[in-house]
């Protein structure tokens, strides 16, 4: 809109079906966001409006609430429902505190969907070949593209910890700093707008896929968590001795409870699977241990004060509002029932079978649809009209023909 009408208070409005629009641009039968299809009032939050230091001519960008026209949250709206569940936290006087861990390619300007990706070309001149893993030169290549990175992040409010080369090749990661997990959320979303636009003015490709290239690691999104006492500050996962607290272990089990109903919150795409297929460092399981990065809850090593999980399951393409909200909602379900976990499991081990997660889309989405937990704190509105979006995807996919079926059974008596 323009920026006139945004400062006169003028409502924008917005039909209550695209909340669910698919990632192809279709649309679940109306049934699933009311028959009228009727409008959601846009409502900015006041601290996220920003100038978009890349755009020429000059643009802004408002993250907004999406309500319904009396006021209520929208059920339909993953930032009230992330909104919603740090309620549910402070109702008993704590505060969650989150951090994400975001990993994403930096691919050559990419048109031909037939084709794979290939690594840009960089200031040396080559393409890089996947040998500059944590390597300190290893974004030089790409430095200008970087450098206009970091100047909007700070434009943009958005303060980075660190930044490195992973695994992948032209893989990359940057770490969000700590803080409220609807902020952390927020800057999350816009650090991913940025990265998209600001690699299109420099002729990249920025892919947030979870699993772009074939025999890579994939990308994903840690989730660290903690929770905190609201006045004083203190960490409930440590007691004064700086021991673990059973707060700690009932969080650790309402992860265990539910990562399984809600993989699909984790993992949206069908491309999300893919990653599980290789599944070091990108565990499909709800197993927990101190700094083992094969289980799906690893515990990093820290003092007593910063005492966390992190929560290795979401990908990349996840949606950050739900995928955070899922799982603080499933750790505050373990601290209100009191549940116990497992016990926690170090080197190599065998997953249990009540600890394994769904490991296609069709699984994930079967898991979702029959679960009560996961109506019980989301509604039945979001987890109806999530599923039937989610269908839609997964049939047109399996609506193609890929090109593995056509080399490898084409010739097939």
């Amino acid at each position: 809109m323009t920026a006139e009408g945004f400062l006169e208070g003028r409502r924008l409005q917005l039909a209550r079906g695209v909340l669910l629009q698919c990632i192809m641009g279709g649309y679940p039968p109306a049934r699933f966001y009311g028959s009228d299809d009727g409008d959601l009032a846009l409502n900015a939050e006041p601290t996220q409006i920003h100038r978009l230091p890349w755009s020429e001519p000059p643009r802004a960008l408002a993250i907004c609430d999406a309500d319904e026209l009396d006021g209520r949250s929208s059920g339909l709206s993953t930032r009230g429902l992330l909104k919603r569940v740090v309620q549910g936290y402070a109702q008993r006087g704590w505060q969650p505190v989150v951090a994400t861990e975001l990993e994403f390619f930096i691919f050559d300007r990419h048109g031909d969907a037939q084709q794979p990706f290939q690594p840009p070309v960089g200031l040396n001149g080559r393409r890089e070949d996947g040998c500059s893993a944590f390597s300190v030169s290893s974004g030089n290549g790409l430095r200008p593209f970087f450098n206009e990175v970091y100047r909007c992040m700070a434009e943009l409010g958005l303060p980075r910890d660190t930044v490195m080369h992973e695994m992948g090749v032209s893989q990359f990661e940057i770490n969000l700093l700590h803080g409220d997990p609807l902020l952390i959320a927020d800057q999350t979303f816009l650090f991913k707008h940025l990265l998209k636009e600001v690699g299109l003015k420099h002729g990249l490709s920025v892919v947030c896929m979870a699993k772009p290239l074939a025999h890579t690691p994939g990308s994903s999104m840690h989730i660290h968590q903690s929770v905190v006492e609201q006045g004083s500050g203190r960490n409930i996962f440590s007691d004064a001795a700086g021991d673990a607290t059973p707060e700690f272990l009932h969080f650790i089990a309402g992860q265990q409870a539910a990562l399984a109903d809600f993989t699909l919150l984790f993992a949206p795409n069908i491309n999300s699977f893919q990653r599980f297929c290789h599944p070091y460092a990108s565990p499909n399981n709800a197993c927990w241990s101190h700094d083992n990065r094969s289980a799906g809850l690893r515990i990093p090593a820290s003092g007593p004060a910063a005492r966390r999980v992190e929560n290795r399951l979401p990908g990349a393409d996840a949606n950050p509002y739900l995928a955070i909200a899922a799982s603080l909602a499933a750790g505050l379900y373990g601290l209100e029932q009191c549940l116990q976990p497992s016990e926690p499991i170090q080197g190599e081990f065998e997953v249990p079978e009540h600890l394994s997660l769904p490991c296609t889309m069709h699984a994930a989405l079967a898991r979702l649809q029959q679960s009560t937990l996961a109506r019980e704190l989301f509604g039945n509105e979001f987890v109806d009209g999530y599923v039937a979006s989610k269908t839609i995807e997964m049939m047109s996919f399996l609506d193609e023909i890929t090109p593995w079926e056509r080399r490898v059974l084409g010739t097939q008596v």
